[in-house]
């Protein structure tokens, strides 16, 4: 199988070009060319499809080998792919995802792509559409609810805000996201009985109006160094509890995003680069 690596602030994965390629179990691919230690190492796989609805179709699964709905990384890196190769040569795309059709607006200089613009959709702050089920709790939106988790024994509240991107989204505003041992309390979140489909959690610092530090522990993935829907998910829920303007420069362990989140609209705009690393192939 041959595969072009690339990254999204960090966030790598394995792109497959299924125009010609063919893969008969992507869940089972994914878990082995994830692996850092025995495969090529990476958050998961992107297959790059023929679609009937857009320009192109993207699948993609986490390293645990269950499929995600979005990635706004990965798209971004789709963009990339699809034009530096030359199966196409529009600078705005459409890309068919588990969570729609998302447009990309493409920033080319020197016949490559360098960032690109990811049309995200509108937020969703209902519970039911994230999904997060909380006993007796909030009907129309989780904002500033409080959520308990037991770290190593001890019972801890933390305050979130929960936003479907077309993933599953729960913010958390923390003084410091530099020191927290994600290893151990992400899964705590990740696992919670209010999220049926399990949740990412987005730790947040806010910098000032326009500035936030953020971590992310993804569902079948661990902490990442970068998460493209939760930025987005993270800026809405800072606006929504008035901690933010709505344009906001994104920072992540693996670099930045700027997300704007235009309300008139109820839609969120991501900007962010989009490399590759690698090219090979692998026997799979």
């Amino acid at each position: 199988m041959k595969f072009t690596k690339m990254h999204g602030c960090g966030n790598d994965y394995i792109y497959v070009n299924c125009f010609e390629e063919s893969l008969s179990n992507p869940n089972e691919v994914s878990r082995i060319v994830s692996d850092r230690h025995f495969g090529i190492g990476s958050d998961g796989l992107i297959c790059i499809c023929p679609s009937k609805t857009a320009d192109f179709r993207m699948a993609m699964y986490n390293a645990d080998g269950s499929e995600g709905k979005m990635c706004g990384n990965g798209i971004r890196c789709v963009a990339k792919y699809v034009y530096d190769n030359k199966l196409t040569d529009k600078t705005t795309i459409t890309v068919e995802t588990l969570s729609g059709i998302k447009t990309l607006n493409l920033n080319v200089s020197n016949g490559s792509v360098k960032t690109v613009t990811v049309d995200m959709g509108a937020p969703s702050l209902t519970p039911a559409d994230v999904p997060v089920v909380i006993p007796n709790g909030p009907k129309d939106s989780v904002v500033n609810t409080p959520i308990t988790v037991s770290v190593d024994g001890k019972e801890t509240e933390y305050r979130m805000t929960c936003v479907s991107m077309g993933n599953p989204h729960a913010i958390i505003f923390v003084d410091d996201v530099h020191i927290l041992d994600l290893e151990k309390i992400g899964p705590l979140f990740e696992k919670h009985p209010y999220f049926p489909e399990q949740v990412n959690t987005e730790f947040i610092h806010v910098i000032d109006r326009n500035q936030i530090d953020m971590r992310v522990w993804e569902r079948g993935s661990g902490e990442t160094l970068a998460c493209g829907t939760g930025a987005c998910a993270s800026v809405v829920a800072c606006v929504l509890n008035g901690l933010t303007e709505n344009n906001v420069t994104v920072h992540l362990l693996g670099g930045d995003l700027t997300i704007h989140y235009d309300q008139n609209k109820n839609t969120v705009f991501m900007t962010g680069p989009a490399a590759i690393i690698c090219t090979g192939s692998i026997e799979i």
